[in-house]
């Protein structure tokens, strides 16, 4: 019969005949036949079923099979044997490789007939060994998925034993590493994808039946991704093994992986970069999960440089998957991390901005939901980035054109997205002994390192950092190839702004910027360095202003490329935008105002008038008497030596005729110049008289306050004091011209032009004739936060003089002028006018006197309008008209304060060395009750509602973050030292992690504020000293 079969099935008739034909034969199976026939109808099916030439041969082969089979069990037992079965695995059968998939089909088919079978046991057993070894020979992916089946199928074939189970899922693992797809075409790929799925499939129920084997599994997929070996890559194909290693054990395996001492970086550098690789994979879930989580881990033990190479290899790969809807969400959210976290330098968005356009439109053009989602997650990424990296409009112009019409975060989403990004912001789960990350603070802001006593350079540094469009202006000065001190606080600003190290070292600064008669490394005043600073940088840009307009001399040959270069360093500054006339210095534009001083005669009724420029107004404490009824200040013979004047700084030499930026300076209502008309620092003269008497002063408060117990003075009242009118008497009589005598008069003192910042000093240090030494006033003051100064504006203003007096004739009012208490604008029409400022920086001094003690500072950002809600307060404290009472019963701007700061939350920060934290307005007020010894000394106002300042919407847009772009050699800079910081930031941590064997240690975290003193000693205040000794330090 099997001859009549083989004959029939190889003939020429037609199918039709030849499927009843076989449909008959079939059909006899169920009669008696000997043992030698069944054996010839089995072995013609196995023929049939591995070398038929066609479909209708093989189909022919399993009826016939599957028929005689079933109705002749034992025979076919006897004819399916060890023998058979091993022999078509190890040799194939004919001319069929015993490496085909048909080979597998028939073993399968064969095992299902025997099931019943007691020698069934042995083929399982057979099969055990068998498998491991084809696994072993690196099957192609068609066998290997057909054995896959075939042991889903029979988990009794399946290696037992630990050993031989662990081996076997391991050799899989390297056989899947091998795969390969055959060809390009849809249908390959996923018949390919398919197979690949049906291995993995696999691998997961073993991991589930045997969770001993999942560990050394992932161990060897490791081991084979992080290859060196270049003559091998492994296959995309092993992404479809993770969405089946279970979520929760990813902070063990990635710490295991991180943590490894054996694990070399080249390895690791491999391995994440063939981890993002599997973005491509299509059915592939949770790779984006892995690759993040390793991104992750790696920045948790500082391996900066794996992170930054592999971000540059990557980048491009990650967002060219964009375009690919299948793995598009996966490869935006790898992306996002990605390029959030690389924050230290812009080179890895710059390699994806030139691509961004093209996908932008073809998100917008193809109309799906999905796009526009994606699209808007995508313009959130972008705007995040060209915020962090302003300064390239050639390369974002076209970005925001393509996503002018998608809705932009607001800048607290984009820096909160930013600060829990980047890489020293991720927190590591590892011991505690190992130290934790010194990057920046949540905050986002830059501390400055103490080098040695240098904390009155750092609590003004940043305090003028914080002056928003101060800030601003000096960033966008081109001073390319100047070598001027502006120049070094660019430098510095930018540092501050874009630097990723906890603090910045500003020696460069310091010493440019140090007064020569500081001595280095020993405790100064913050408010002189202050107005050394800001006068330096105003005379050094007049004088670069001067070089840039003269007319180049004739000179010799040799000498007209240093005059070129020395006219091209004073241009430079004439390149700022401007607030007012081109005339003004950027430092007369931000904090530049005027004062006019006016002498009246109380005998002939004329009057004499000086106007004079100043950069800081230095405020005395008025007695007990003026909280109450501030009126003319009387001065007696004994307070005054010589003619009346205002104080100027002299720290620097001033040209004949130039007018100097004075500070302005009023002790107990008296003022010192010496007999040649030079002013001299009231606080720094140990024998003033005016010294004494505000001893006397202090005496008084001290007497009223214990009796009163009330009445703690505000800034405002220290400003009207400073500027209420003065009876000049006795000694100190005015000469007047007129009457050719000497002769009572009233000198006052009207603002005439606001500066836009207002820089205001608490004159706190009086000299103790008995002791010889500075003592401090200790008293509190009443910070307001909106203060509304005076300003009394002329309608033809006097030119500004640096000496002398013009005598201007006024007619007689009839009033009684002797009446104390009445100021000399009484006779005025109008009040002047109320120029609204918002409170911007504090510097606070902590100690008992200027020998000792340390200065730290509160700030927050205070733009040209001001915070939202400061504007127009009806109820703001303020500076009221001379005639009106000067001290309210009670403060209303109290309740709008508390309002304003209740709204805006983590507005304020505390600047302490190279600690930097949030605060709040609460906690600058309180700072003295809490802390006696800690008491405002230098503030900063700034006016409201300016409309000169900087356009942050400039340029369509490009400022986004409100701060000008840099220059490519200030950015180039900032980013060698942020990788040089992120390479320092590893090196330490790999020499930590190498100790931590045999060390025990723990940190104690940052505190907050509150906790201590902030200029105390403790973990939560200052004293940062950068690694310098502290021991035996007054300042720190």
């Amino acid at each position: 019969m099997d001859k009549i079969l083989e004959g029939l099935v190889s003939s020429a008739h037609p199918l039709p005949l030849k499927r009843v034909i076989v449909q008959r034969v079939v059909e006899l199976a169920e009669t008696p036949l000997s043992r030698a026939q069944c054996r010839a109808m089995f072995a013609l099916g196995t023929r049939l079923v591995l070398q038929g030439p066609d479909r209708f041969q093989r189909q022919v082969g399993r009826q016939v099979l599957e028929a005689y089979g079933r109705y002749h069990r034992a025979e076919f037992e006897a004819f399916f044997d060890r023998g058979l079965v091993l022999g078509l695995l190890q040799r194939g059968y004919g001319e069929l490789s015993n490496r085909d998939p048909a080979i597998l089909d028939y073993i399968q088919a064969g095992l299902r007939l025997i099931m019943s079978c007691p020698s069934v046991l042995e083929l399982f057993e057979l099969l055990q060994v068998e498998a491991l070894r084809l696994v072993c020979e690196r099957p192609a992916p068609p066998l290997c998925a057909r054995l896959c089946q075939l042991l889903g199928d029979f988990p009794q074939c399946l290696p037992r034993g630990r050993k031989l189970s662990l081996a076997f899922c391991q050799q899989l693992v390297r056989s899947i590493a091998h795969f390969q797809s055959q060809g390009s075409r849809e249908a390959e790929l996923r018949l390919y994808v398919s197979q690949v799925t049906q291995v993995s499939g696999l691998l997961r129920s073993v991991w589930k039946a045997e969770p001993d084997t999942l560990l050394p599994s992932l161990q060897e997929l490791f081991a084979v991704i992080s290859a060196t070996d270049t003559s091998f890559e492994p296959s995309v194909a092993l992404a479809s093994l993770v969405q089946h290693i279970p979520l929760q054990m990813i902070t063990v395996l990635i710490m295991s992986l991180t943590t490894d001492p054996n694990v070399k970086d080249a390895s690791m550098t491999q391995a994440l970069c063939r981890m993002i690789d599997w973005l491509s994979w299509p059915l592939a879930q949770h790779v984006e999960t892995w690759v993040i989580a390793l991104l992750k881990g790696l920045a948790a033990v500082q391996k900066f440089t794996i992170l930054i190479d592999v971000t540059l290899l990557k980048i491009e790969l990650v967002f060219n998957r964009l375009w690919f809807p299948l793995v598009r969400p996966g490869a935006l959210a790898v992306l996002s991390h990605m390029l959030l976290s690389f924050q230290h330098s812009p080179e890895a968005f710059h390699l994806v901005v030139p691509h961004v356009v093209s996908l932008v439109h073809s998100f917008k053009s193809d109309g799906l939901p999905s796009s526009t989602a994606f699209l808007m997650q995508l313009t959130e990424l972008i705007h995040c980035m060209m915020y962090h990296y302003s300064g390239f409009p050639e390369l974002y112009e076209p970005i925001l054109e393509a996503i002018k019409d998608m809705p932009k975060p607001s800048e607290e989403k984009i820096k909160l997205i930013l600060s829990q990004s980047a890489w020293t912001s991720q927190s590591s789960s590892l011991p505690s002994c190992l130290s934790r990350l010194s990057g920046k603070s949540e905050t986002g802001k830059t501390g400055l390192i103490n080098l040695g006593n240098t904390c009155y350079m750092n609590s003004v540094i940043q305090a003028l950092f914080m002056a928003t469009d101060f800030r601003r202006h000096v960033l966008s000065l081109n001073l390319n190839g100047c070598n001027s001190l502006m120049r070094k606080l660019q430098h510095l600003f930018a540092f501050l702004a874009h630097t990723q190290r906890e603090a910045y070292a500003p020696r460069i600064f310091f010493e440019a910027s140090r007064p020569p008669w500081f001595t280095p490394r020993s405790q100064q005043d913050c408010s002189e360095y202050l107005r050394f600073l800001l006068d330096r940088l105003h005379e050094e840009e007049k004088t670069l202003k001067a070089l840039s307009s003269a007319k180049a001399p004739e000179s010799r040959k040799n000498d007209e490329s240093q005059t070129q270069e020395t006219v091209h360093k004073a241009q430079v500054f004439a390149e700022a935008p401007c607030l007012g006339s081109e005339e003004r210095t950027l430092i007369e534009k931000m904090f530049g105002g005027k004062l006019k001083t006016t002498i009246c005669c109380l005998n002939c009724k004329s009057t004499s008038q000086k106007e004079e420029a100043f950069t800081d107004l230095s405020l005395a404490f008025c007695p007990p008497a003026s909280l109450e009824n501030v009126g003319s200040k009387c001065v007696d013979c004994s307070e005054m030596k010589d003619d009346c004047g205002v104080e100027t700084n002299t720290s620097t030499t001033i040209p004949a005729g130039e007018t100097p930026l004075n500070s302005l300076e009023i002790n107990g209502g008296c003022d010192a110049v010496t007999n040649e008309g030079t002013t001299k620092d009231l606080r720094a003269e140990p024998n003033s008289e005016t010294n004494s008497e505000l001893n006397k002063g202090q005496e008084n408060r001290d007497m009223s306050q214990r009796l009163v117990g009330k009445n703690t003075p505000s800034v405002t009242d220290l400003l009207n004091y400073f500027l209420a009118p003065e009876i000049l008497s006795g000694d100190n009589k005015y000469y007047c011209e007129k009457c050719a005598s000497l002769q009572n008069a009233e000198k006052t003192m009207q603002i005439i032009e606001e500066p836009e910042y207002l820089i205001l000093t608490l004159l706190r240090f009086s000299y103790d004739p008995k002791c010889h030494i500075r003592r401090k006033i200790l008293d509190n003051v009443s910070l307001p936060l909106v203060l509304e100064l005076p300003v009394k504006r002329a309608a033809s203003p006097l030119p500004v003089v640096s000496g002398g007096w013009s005598d201007v004739e006024v007619s007689d009012t009839g009033e009684n002028l002797a009446k104390k208490l009445k100021p000399s604008g009484a006779d005025e029409v109008s009040c002047p006018q109320l120029v609204p400022y918002t409170l911007s920086s504090v510097v606070v001094h902590s100690g008992v006197s200027s020998e000792s003690g340390h200065y730290y500072s509160y700030a927050r950002n205070v733009t040209g309008s001001g915070p939202s809600g400061l504007r127009h307060q009806s109820k703001a404290l303020s500076l009221v008209c001379p005639q009106n009472k000067l001290l309210a019963e009670e403060s209303p701007c109290t309740v709008i304060e508390n309002e304003l700061d209740t709204e805006m939350p983590k507005e304020w920060f505390l600047f302490n060395d190279s600690r930097v934290t949030f605060t709040s307005f609460q906690s600058v007020q309180k700072i003295t009750s809490r802390f006696p010894k800690d008491t405002a000394y230098v503030l900063f106002y700034k006016k409201q509602n300016n409309t000169c300042g900087f356009n942050t919407n400039s340029a369509n847009g490009l400022w986004v973050n409100g701060d000008p772009p840099l220059q490519k050699d200030l950015m180039d800079a900032i980013t060698k030292d942020n990788k040089l910081y992120l390479q320092e930031q590893e090196l330490s941590a790999r020499t930590q992690a190498l100790q931590a064997a045999s060390a025990s240690c723990s940190f104690r975290p940052n505190g907050f504020d509150d906790n201590d003193p902030p200029g105390s000693c403790g973990p939560a205040g200052g004293g940062g000293g950068g690694g310098f000794s502290t021991v035996g330090r007054l300042v720190f």
